[in-house]
């Protein structure tokens, strides 16, 4: 019927193009067609229970012959009018036969006819033998089916995904409380009719298709069946074709799909793929699996799990021209591998909607080898489920069962037990009994994933037998252990292996006590019998015998012998929770029997389940974290699929993220014969999705190009075919050059209209012998960035070419800042439903002053999910996936929300748990339940600001607003929004101290500068420190004001002249590195011969040297700490108000001193660094030491607002000063001056825990044989200057001319409003507006 109506839409389609009024007819008869097919599909809804005999069904008990359970039908009075047991507990159960097997899709509960009993929850288990019981799980996680709330209402489940079974079984969970069980009970479906064959594990089928060469080959093949098991290995499906094979093989439980090249058996790993579907498959349950192959892509599925493989070209399947069931040998002996036959059996074998069963059964194309039956005849087995803490199983031992007919005790010699277990777990109780005569105690256990068994001495801790044995046995496998104990010889046996093995020789009888005990004990005050010490067993148990007899734990449930509590018979009930795995981004999955543990390490992700990515999605945010340029680990998408790269952030006046290619050198071309093109590659540090993410986000991005050339032309303007061209990411030639605009065929120059020759639009386009150049930015988007370059014109004799293309630079953040203002309580922002079934993280910054708000809700029909401010104090994360509401709070203490700062809100919330986050606060985090609903289930609108109800709504703004790793675009749905501004202004009050060292914070629209001006220091955050090396003969000289005055020389306009630079006080700062003393490092001069000096003695001690009275001598103040000339990094501080003058030398004690002069500072001229070059009317001291000149390392000079360095290095033409010497910008101040790179840092992966939030960076170090060989180096230099100081002590000695002061006790730091720090009139701001470091 598709493919017919796939021709009529065709027709429909050609006809549409020419008669309007055929196309109608023909329109109408799809659509009649459709209804047809519609009403003619067999539903699949019938009733199944209602016309079945009372001898289909069965019970664990019945109150009386009238609550039986052939009375449990929906609707039906018979009997007492339903079901009902003997004990309302939940050991009960009601089983129905449907006499073959059935597809149910749906089950219906009702409680007994007019009573007070009902079941309102229980399970749904379904079976094909009516052993070996499967529990059916909804989302593969809810256990449990809501019943009843009365007895007359129908309750109806429809299944997500349909049963194929013959038995049903239910086990009422709860049920009223003032009642007792009361079920009646139907389900709904209709027939399944398949085809079946068994495989004893040494037969197959071979599939030969017909001679006819097109008959095997299509567009799409699929290969689908279904299989049960009990075996945990065996071959499946085998493809012979051309040059592949294609297998399908069952590994410990799991399917693994092979893709071999050339058939080989034993092939390399480029021709041989393995991809791994399912788990725990040999569970004697039907599996279905389907290979679909198509393009180049295989989907392989296993239940409801699937996979989309993209096969590489080299493993393309081509024709397929045999397929083998069940095994490999059918192929013939020469192809017969090392794996086993497949043992079980297989159900519906198609092949492009060829039945091969069919086909066998008919002895057509298919050839059996072996005893192949076309029946599933199934060995029984009957495990047993240790779900929980309470459980446990009690066998008779050998006191019991050691009995002649006449009931007299026979003496036991030994004990033989075996049994298989399967679990998670890696401890685990498996067996403990007593030993006969009180001799002690025998425990059998799992510990650290190996059998270990210790015979403990009766009355005390003495352990008489430790052995252990196996290994790894936590890997959910059936494992078998067998324990014999034979005349004072111990055997343990682990998986029949003889390495499995270990023996002891205890000194007396192992004999088991009256019970065995598998799995825990009973938990009784007065059970002395049964003692655990180690954890209890959580796993699955089968094939249990005790003496080599066989345990009927049908007759254990029955309760016909022993005793048990808390178990599953006739089920095993182990879960795969890592197939699938919930781990996302390479976390890789443990597990124990009740639940999963995700192992992030070096993924870059956080959280329970790998979801949220540890870094930053831009340079952008990093910066606003404080950090400087270097290399950083970007997630663009965040918790999206693309993983993270190392990118470098060139953090200046823009936030620059620069990605690196194999060839950004400049690459030079000759004519050469043969060759008339050359082709270059790009590759970049960052492959395509992680590129474009990154583009896209980005505000602007460039790439330079540049072309040398010389008789080379370029793009043949202005009517040729371009010789040159490049390929960007849309994979078309662009045939313009940087500078100028797609499509154009120009140059920049071109745009511009200055080449070099006007009749053409590149400079390399005039054709000519001299050197030319055509360079420029490529800043079009959607083309960039640059792939491939193809050079044309360079086989022409003497034509000569060289290009370059620089790495790809992006700035701007379009998500960082994108932010909306919700100024009324009923505005809000709408958006599509958020899909976020199993995992979900919500992360945004807001500010407001409001008490309380919704910053985000999305209503489902029961669920919702919703994001609040509560109060000033709390943040709430709630949400409802069927489980009930679910809430996770984050209080914040004294610290108010509402304090009109940006603060960042991180929600997550996945299968494992919830968890919020607000600022540096605590996280807050919920455990989701073991069992129940893990899907979000969403479907309204998403509101952002505030509810649909109108209620609670927000006010202020939210910013960067993050779901699943993608942005929602606030501001473009705010501008047609009313009741919201896009923007957000404001920035200040959050960011503003990352302005340092004096920066000044200046509010821009999206996001904030800091100004420098008043600071010594420069870059993003004014933290960048401004060094410079000094020689002997380098000065900085910064003039405060000329004096026009000067020339006529009269004095009694002199003091008004001046009187304006009179300084009450100063503020010196400064740091300097050097080994020479004496040495003069600041020199301030007045037009008064006042001057203020600071210098090293030749003692290396800091002198800090007032004349501020011409009529007295100079003043100098001596700090106390030693040897400042040792050519490390110092710190200085100088502080005068008034007489009072304080000096801070590194982390050292501050020392005061007071000057007995005047206080005033005159007419102050200019600051000078280095050698002073107008020296006339030096003061003695300060010449002889300035005669030397400065040589060491000078940084972050100020004084009070003036930054003569800074000045002196970044605005040297703007600024009052003079340089005379050599002087260029350093590192020398950096704390680390030794490391070559100090500016590039590594955000490391290895310490995202630790680093990445709080943006520490790693600095790279020097190699130890770098640091070995310097430190060698510093001792000599060290032992030489140690030696010259001493022998200039003795031979140059001079007394002091001038007057020293020691220094007085320590005084609280001037704080007065009269300090005059950046208030003097001299204090002038060196920056233009143009100047200030703006970023965006």
């Amino acid at each position: 019927m598709v493919a017919l109506l796939r021709q009529h839409h065709f027709v429909l389609n050609m006809d549409l193009r020419t008669r309007r009024h055929s196309g109608m007819i023909l329109q109408l008869a799809v659509l009649l067609w459709c209804s047809h097919g519609a009403i003619g599909k067999d539903s699949c809804d019938g009733p199944l229970v209602s016309n079945l005999p009372q001898s289909s069904f069965r019970s664990s008990s019945q109150l009386s012959n009238s609550h039986g359970p052939g009375f449990a039908k929906v609707n039906r009075r018979d009997g007492a009018g339903g079901w009902a047991p003997v004990e309302s507990n939940k050991y009960q159960w009601l089983e129905v036969d449907l006499g073959e097997r059935t597809e149910i899709t749906a089950v219906a509960t009702q409680g007994r006819y007019g009573s007070s009993d009902w079941v309102s929850s229980f399970l749904l288990m379904f079976s094909d033998t009516g052993c070996n019981w499967k529990q059916y799980r909804q989302e593969d996680n809810i256990r449990a089916f809501t019943g009843n709330s009365n007895a007359d209402s129908v309750v109806q489940f429809k299944l997500q995904q349909p049963v194929f079974a013959r038995f049903l079984r239910l086990l009422p969970l709860d049920w009223n409380p003032n009642g007792r069980i009361g079920l009646r009970l139907e389900a709904y479906g209709c027939p399944y009719k398949s085809d079946v064959a068994r495989f004893d594990g040494s037969s197959c089928l071979l599939y030969r298709f017909s001679p006819n060469p097109t008959s095997s080959q299509t567009a799409k093949d699929i290969i689908s069946l279904k299989f049960k098991t009990l075996q945990n290995s065996g071959t499946l499906i085998h493809t012979e074709g051309q040059d592949h094979t294609i297998t399908l093989e069952l590994h410990k439980g799991k399917l693994l799909l092979h893709l071999r090249k050339d058939k080989s058996v034993s092939p390399g790993p480029e021709s041989h793929m393995v991809v791994s579907l399912g788990s725990l498959l040999d569970d004697q349950h039907w599996h279905h699996v389907a290979i679909e192959r198509f393009s180049g892509h295989l989907n392989f599925t296993v239940d409801k799990s699937s996979q989309q493989i993209q096969v590489p070209a080299e493993l393309s399947p081509s024709e397929i021209n045999e397929i083998s069931y069940g095994g490999v040998q059918c192929h013939g002996s020469q192809r017969v591998m090392s794996r086993r036959n497949f043992h079980g059996c297989l159900e519906n074998l198609l092949w492009n909607d060829v039945n091969v069963i069919d086909l066998a059964k008919q002895q057509q194309q298919v050839s059996i080898t072996g005893n192949v039956t076309f029946t599933c005849a199934e060995p029984v087995s009957v495990p047993v489920t240790f779900a929980g803490a309470q459980s446990f199983l009690q066998l008779p031992g050998a006191a019991q069962q050691q009995r002649d007919g006449g009931g007299v005790a026979v003496a036991a010699v030994g004990v033989a037990i075996s049994l298989q277990f399967r679990t998670w777990n890696r401890a685990g109780l498996l067996l403990t009994f007593d030993l006969q005569q009180q001799a002690g105690s025998l425990w059998l256990y799992l510990s650290e994933a190996r059998v270990r068994l210790q015979v403990h001495k009766a009355g005390g801790y003495t352990i008489l037998v430790d052995v252990t044995a196996g290994f790894g046995l936590n890997d959910g496998q059936w494992h078998s252990i067998d324990l014999t104990a034979r005349r004072g010889h111990l055997t343990i046996t682990v998986d029949k292996e003889e390495d499995s093995t270990a023996h002891a020789s205890p000194s007396f009888p192992v004999v088991s006590g009256n019970n065995l005990f598998f799995g825990g004990c009973p938990d009784s005050e007065n059970n002395q019998e049964c003692r655990n010490p180690f954890n209890v067993f959580q796993g699955c148990m089968r094939h249990i015998h005790v003496d080599n007899n066989a345990v009927d734990l049908i007759k254990v449930q029955q309760m016909l012998i022993g005793n048990y509590s808390d178990l599953q018979i006739d089920m095993c009930g182990i879960i795969d929770r890592c197939s699938p795995s919930h781990c996302e981004h390479g976390g890789r999955c443990t597990q124990s029997w009740s639940t999963f543990h995700c192992n992030c390490s070096n993924t870059g992700y956080s959280g329970a389940t790998c979801h949220s990515s540890v870094y930053e999605k831009s340079c952008e945010a990093y910066k606003h974290q404080g950090n400087t340029s270097g290399l950083y680990y970007i997630d663009v998408d965040g918790s999206g699929p693309i993983k993270s790269q190392l990118i470098y952030c060139n953090m200046t006046d823009k936030t620059w993220l620069v990605i690196q290619h194999n060839n950004t050198e400049l690459t030079k071309l000759k004519a050469s014969s043969g060759i008339n093109q050359h082709l270059a590659y790009f590759n970049y540090s960052a492959d395509a999705e992680q590129l474009w993410a990154i583009i896209t986000q980005a505000e602007h991005c460039e790439q330079e190009v540049l072309y040398h050339c010389r008789k080379s032309l370029l793009l043949n303007t202005p009517d040729g075919s371009p010789f040159t061209w490049w390929v960007g990411r849309t994979d078309e030639p662009q045939t313009y050059w940087g500078g100028a605009v797609p499509g154009s065929q120009q140059c920049g120059c071109g745009l511009q209209g200055n080449c070099i020759d006007s009749d053409h639009y590149c400079n390399c386009d005039a054709d000519r012998k001299e050197w030319a150049t055509d360079s420029g930015l490529l800043t079009h988007k959607e083309n960039l960035p640059v792939r491939w370059v193809v050079v044309g014109d360079i086989q022409r004799p003497g034509s000569e070419a060289a290009y370059k293309v620089g790495p790809l630079k992006c700035h701007g953040d379009k998500n960082f800042w994108n932010a909306a203002f919700f100024n009324k309580e009923t505005s809000y922002l709408h958006f599509p439903t958020f899909h976020g079934e199993l995992s979900a993280d919500i992360s945004f910054l807001f500010k407001t002053t409001a008490a309380s708000g919704v910053f985000l809700e999305n209503l489902g029909i029961k669920d919702f999910i919703r994001v609040e401010l509560s109060s000033p104090t709390e943040v709430v994360f709630s949400f409802d996936v069927g489980n009930g509401p679910f809430e996770v709070r984050v209080e914040t203490g004294d610290v108010a929300l509402n304090d009109d700062r940006w603060h960042r809100v991180r929600a997550e919330r996945n299968v494992k748990e919830a968890s919020l986050r607000v600022d540096g606060f605590p996280n807050a985090t919920q455990k989701a339940p073991a069992d129940g609903h893990i899907h979000l289930q969403l479907n309204s609108q998403l509101f952002v600001g505030g509810t649909a109800s109108r209620m609670k709504g927000f006010l202020g703004c939210i910013r960067s607003l993050q779901l699943n790793g993608r942005t929602l675009d606030l501001e473009e749905r705010a501008k047609i929004t009313p009741g919201v501004r896009p923007g957000c202004p404001g920035h200040c009050s959050s960011y503003g101290e990352l302005c340092q060292n004096q920066g000044r914070c200046v509010e821009m629209y999206n996001g904030f500068s800091c100004d420098c001006g008043l600071s010594a220091y420069a870059g993003p955050f004014c933290q960048r420190e401004v060094s410079a090396d000094f020689k002997p003969g380098t000065s900085v000289q910064y003039t405060f004001k000329e004096p026009y005055e000067l020339n006529r020389n009269i004095s009694t306009q002199s003091s008004s002249i001046y009187s304006d630079l009179k300084l009450r006080g100063e503020n010196v700062s400064f740091s300097f590195r050097s080994s020479q003393s004496p040495a003069l490092l600041l020199y301030v001069s007045s037009y008064y011969r006042e001057y203020l000096a600071v210098l090293l003695n030749r003692n290396g001690y800091l002198d800090v040297k007032y004349k501020l009275q011409n009529s007295r001598d100079a003043e100098v103040f001596r700090t106390s700490v030693r040897n400042l000339a040792n050519g490390q990094l110092h710190r200085v501080s100088i502080r005068r108000l008034s007489e009072t003058v304080s000096v801070q030398i590194d982390q050292h004690e501050r020392e005061d001193f007071n000057l007995t002069s005047d206080a005033e500072f005159n007419a102050i001229k200019s600051v000078v660094l280095g050698k002073v070059h107008e020296s006339g009317e030096l003061d003695p001291e300060i010449a002889r030491l300035n005669s030397q000149g400065f040589s060491g390392c000078l940084s972050v000079v100020q004084f009070n607002s003036v930054a003569p360095l800074k000045a002196a290095l970044l605005y040297p033409n703007t600024s009052p000063v003079v340089v005379i010497g050599s002087l260029a910008e350093s590192t020398c101040g950096s704390p680390s001056p030794a490391n070559p790179y100090p500016a590039e840092t590594t955000h490391s992966l290895s310490d995202h825990l630790g680093t990445v939030g709080t943006g520490e960076l790693i600095v790279n170090a020097i190699k130890s044989d770098s640091a070995l060989i310097g430190g060698v180096i510093a001792v000599v230099i060290f032992v030489i200057l140690c030696a010259l100081a001493i022998m200039a002590r003795f031979l140059y000695r001079r007394k002091e001319t001038f007057h020293t002061q020691e220094p007085q006790g320590i005084k609280p730091e001037a704080d007065s409003p009269e300090y005059p720090f950046h208030s003097e009139p001299n204090s002038q701001n060196i920056l233009s507006e143009n100047q200030k470091e703006y970023f965006i």
